[in-house]
């Protein structure tokens, strides 16, 4: 296995889910599904209709800088389980293409690394562009509005 998804950390997600604060300092709104198209960035599976969950904004950074894009998420409102890294495509990328982009250790989109990809096709771009050192770790990003989905690291 050359790279493994991996979802958001317990231990942010667990204090969002307390109604801590989220990136824009804001409490984590809450809502209802109605099943469709509701991603946990945490256990990485849908939101089934009828459950709650959380509307934040999340920005996947250790800390400001121009690089550091903010964009909405769901989350569970109650806890669950994190998704188990793996080289898996996880059962929330069910959309038809996602924007996958490299970052360096810095925490700097790598230029040139990013593109909009079928979602069939992430894994093999994973692949390439982990053959460069340059590429500390990839975000697979929704395609049509840039929100966060998940990271792709080296295994």
């Amino acid at each position: 296995m050359v790279f493994q998804f991996t979802a958001l950390p317990t231990a942010p997600v667990r204090a969002l889910q307390r109604g801590e604060p989220d990136a824009y300092g804001r409490t984590p709104e809450l809502k209802i599904s109605d099943g469709d198209g509701m991603p946990c960035r945490h256990c990485l599976k849908n939101i089934a209709a009828g459950q709650g969950y959380l509307v934040l904004a999340y920005r996947p950074f250790p800390k400001l800088q121009p690089y550091a894009e903010t964009r909405p998420i769901f989350l569970h409102a109650q806890e669950c389980e994190r998704a188990v890294a793996g080289d898996m495509l996880p059962e929330i990328l069910e959309s038809p293409d996602y924007i996958v982009r490299g970052y360096d250790r810095d925490d700097r989109i790598v230029y040139g690394s990013g593109g909009v990809i079928p979602t069939g096709a992430i894994a093999a771009r994973a692949e390439t562009l982990f053959e460069s050192s340059k590429i500390a770790y990839l975000h697979v990003r929704s395609a049509r509005n840039n929100c966060y989905q998940c990271r792709i690291e080296r295994a």
